[in-house]
C-alpha cells in the first residue's frame, strides 16, 4: 500500500471545530490513537503531517510506531500574520519572527518545515481563491531560510504564479497546487518536485450540499486536467489526501486520493517513486 503524504492528524474529516476542541487541555491521546488506527486499517504504513498548533502531530510519531507506521512532521506549518494558516500553524510579524519559528521548529523536533504561502479555494466560486498569496520576494527568503538551517520545505500553495514562484525558490514539496498554467507545469517536471495535488478535500464534496455541486466539479476536472498534463510531461506527483479534511477521513480518505489519481492517468510507479523521494527528502538530521 501507498503511504499518505500529506494528513493532518488534528482533524477528523467531520467537524473541524470539534476536533480541534478535542485537544484545548492537552493532546487527546484516544483520538490521536483512533486515527492511527485507521491508518493501520487501510494498509498505510507512512504517514507525513502538515502540521498542527496543539501537538497532536508530535504525539502521532511518537505512538505511530506501535501501528508499524513511520510519522513525519513539521510539528506546526508557519504563515505570516493576517494570511491563511492559523488552522495548522503559528504566524510571523517579521522576517526575526520567521527565523526564530524556524529554530524553535527544530528545537521541537521538526522533520521538516510546512509554509503556507497562498490562500486556499473558494469552493463556491470555481477557479479562485480566497487570497492572493505572498511575494515572490517572500517565498524565495522564507525557503532559503529553511534550507539554510538544514531543513526540507513542504509549501501549501495555490495560484499559477505563487506556484512557479515557490518551484522556482527551490520547494521540496508543493502541496495542493490548483491553477497551474503550462509553464508552471513544465517548471514542475524539469525539477522533479513532488506534487501532491490533494483531489479528495475538492471531488468528495460533490452532493454533500455545502457547495454548489457545479462550482465543485469545475474545480475538480481543473485540476484533474492538470495532473493529467502534468503526468504526461513524467512529473513527479506523490499520494497526498490532506485527511482529516472535510469529508476527507483519515485511511479511507487516502484510499479515495488514490483512485482520482489513477482517473488522472498517474502510475503506482509514479507514486511510488514520489513517496521514496518524500521519505528521504522529509526527514530530520539533512
Amino acid at each position: 500500500m501507498l503511504g499518505e503524504c500529506h494528513a493532518h492528524m488534528i482533524m477528523d474529516g467531520i467537524n473541524y471545530k470539534k476536533a480541534v476542541a478535542l485537544h484545548e487541555k492537552g493532546v487527546c491521546v484516544a483520538a490521536v490513537r483512533t486515527h492511527l488506527n485507521e491508518c493501520r486499517d487501510a494498509g498505510i504504513r507512512f504517514v507525513r503531517d502538515g502540521g498542527d498548533a496543539r501537538e497532536v502531530s508530535k504525539l502521532a510519531r511518537e505512538l505511530a510506531p506501535e501501528y508499524g507506521i513511520d510519522y513525519r512532521t513539521p510539528v506546526f506549518a508557519i504563515h505570516r500574520r493576517g494570511h491563511y494558516g492559523g488552522i495548522v500553524g503559528h504566524y510571523f510579524d517579521d522576517w526575526q519572527g520567521y527565523k526564530e519559528l524556524v529554530a524553535q521548529a527544530k528545537e521541537e523536533g521538526a522533520d521538516f518545515i510546512k509554509l503556507m504561502v497562498s490562500g486556499i479555494l473558494d469552493f463556491a466560486h470555481a477557479g479562485t481563491l480566497s487570497e492572493d498569496g505572498l511575494t515572490r520576494e517572500e517565498i524565495r527568503y522564507m525557503i532559503h531560510t529553511a534550507h539554510d538551517a538544514g531543513m526540507a520545505v513542504m509549501a501549501h500553495c495555490n495560484g499559477d504564479r505563487t506556484c512557479f514562484w515557490t518551484l522556482e525558490a527551490g520547494v521540496d514539496s508543493l502541496e495542493h497546487g490548483f491553477f497551474m498554467e503550462e509553464e508552471t507545469l513544465h517548471l514542475l517536471a524539469e525539477r522533479q518536485i513532488p506534487w501532491m495535488p490533494t483531489f479528495a478535500p475538492v471531488g468528495n464534496l460533490l452532493g454533500c450540499g455545502r457547495f454548489p455541486d457545479e462550482e465543485v466539479r469545475k474545480n475538480l476536472e481543473m485540476q484533474m486536467e492538470r495532473v493529467k498534463k502534468a503526468a504526461s510531461l513524467h512529473a513527479c506527483i506523490g499520494l497526498g489526501s490532506d485527511a482529516g479534511a472535510y469529508l476527507v477521513p483519515h485511511g479511507k480518505g487516502t484510499l479515495d486520493e488514490y483512485h482520482y489519481l489513477k482517473d488522472a492517468g498517474v502510475s503506482d510507479a509514479g507514486l511510488f517513486a514520489a513517496e521514496d523521494r518524500i521519505r528521504k527528502v522529509f526527514r530530520r538530521g539533512l
